[in-house]
């Protein structure tokens, strides 16, 4: 007996799933896991402070970037969601409308939790690197 079809992730399943799980699409595979715990979250909170001073606001740096927290991104078939990302305002004028981005960012950052960290180093870096993200970092906080 053959096995049905899978079809493959869409944008639909993820505006499905409940409020405290978030959902990407790699590889046309619904991937999930729960918000971050706050360790995790308050790693991208601080570090999103840290680079957003100098880089998006300009403060003591050279400004010139949007820098935001966990942004979707669309990237052809692959729904992306990094916990920074980072856009030089060169090539990103204005925010989209839209509540994502298509144009890939030009720095992202993810922070390893023992449930993403292979999800993030082997899957999505590889995907970062086909859409000419030039910048990746991976943060580790409970090292």
């Amino acid at each position: 007996m053959a096995l049905p079809a899978q079809r493959p992730a869409a944008y639909e399943d993820l505006l499905a799933l409940p409020e405290n799980i978030v959902g990407e699409v790699i590889a046309g595979r619904l991937v999930t896991h729960p918000r971050p715990p706050p360790r995790h979250a308050r790693a991208y909170s601080a570090l999103g402070m840290e680079v957003g001073g100098p880089f998006d606001q300009g403060r003591n740096g050279p400004g010139g970037w949007w820098i935001l927290d966990e942004p979707e991104l669309h990237l052809e078939y692959d729904i992306l969601v990094p916990n920074l990302a980072g856009w030089k305002r060169e090539r990103l004028p204005r925010l989209p409308d839209t509540a994502w981005f298509e144009l890939p960012p030009d720095w992202v950052c993810e922070i390893l939790s023992p449930s993403t960290a292979r999800i993030d180093r082997a899957e999505k870096l590889p995907i970062y690197a086909r859409h000419g993200v030039r910048h990746a970092w991976l943060v580790a906080p409970d090292r």
